[in-house]
């Protein structure tokens, strides 16, 4: 798997709104696209510091792995995601053949419409490792 940069970091946030003053008047980012991900419940607001994108990650639903998370006490940091040069499909085959648990097994849609999947944190350091292309 070639690994060419952080592509963002996913940050989880009860709200975007209250969460954008901080990104946006504290730190100087600026908010450039938010956008609703339907299928894994959330809202998603991107900032761009420097070549790494923030990702602020507002559940909209109860049953939402982001609501899961932040209702077990959790807060910030929720993944890091890698753009993969040479495929996510060719990455998750190679996870899995070194014995990755993976949560994905196929590339699926994600914001930015790019392809994603994620490896499982018990996996991954405790990480939840998100992999993305274009």
């Amino acid at each position: 798997m070639k690994i060419s940069r952080i592509e963002h970091l996913g940050i989880a946030v009860q709200s975007i709104e209250e969460a954008l003053p901080y990104f946006e008047n504290v730190l100087g980012l600026k908010c450039y696209a938010v956008e609703e991900v339907a299928d894994q419940k959330v809202k998603t607001a991107f900032l761009r510091c420097g070549e790494v994108k923030l990702e602020l990650l507002e559940p909209t639903s109860p049953d939402s792995t982001i609501q899961k998370w932040l209702d077990k006490g959790n807060h910030g940091v929720h993944h890091v995601a890698f753009n993969i040069e040479d495929g996510v499909s060719n990455a998750l085959a190679e996870c899995d053949e070194k014995g990755v648990r993976l949560i994905d097994k196929a590339p699926r849609k994600g914001a930015e419409n790019l392809n994603i999947a994620f490896l499982h944190p018990k996996s991954t350091c405790g990480i939840l490792t998100e992999l993305c292309e274009k």
